[in-house]
């Protein structure tokens, strides 16, 4: 998902989408750890895209308040 995909979803599915994201993070940080992990670059890129989900989460939930 890109930063537009993100902007345009609803505070509930944000969140299912954060938490969707952080189990991925935790799987692929579990395999990495065990030497499993090839595709690297997707360590990363996961990292990044559930910062940048947290990020516009916080700005909505700023927004509403």
């Amino acid at each position: 998902m890109n930063k537009k995909e993100l902007r345009n979803l609803s505070v509930e599915l944000l969140k299912e989408e954060t938490f969707k994201l952080g189990q991925e993070k935790f799987k692929l940080e579990a395999q990495h750890a065990t030497h499993q992990l090839t595709a690297t670059h997707r360590l990363r890129a996961v990292r990044r895209l559930l910062a940048r989900s947290l990020t516009i989460l916080h700005e909505n939930m700023g927004q509403k308040i």
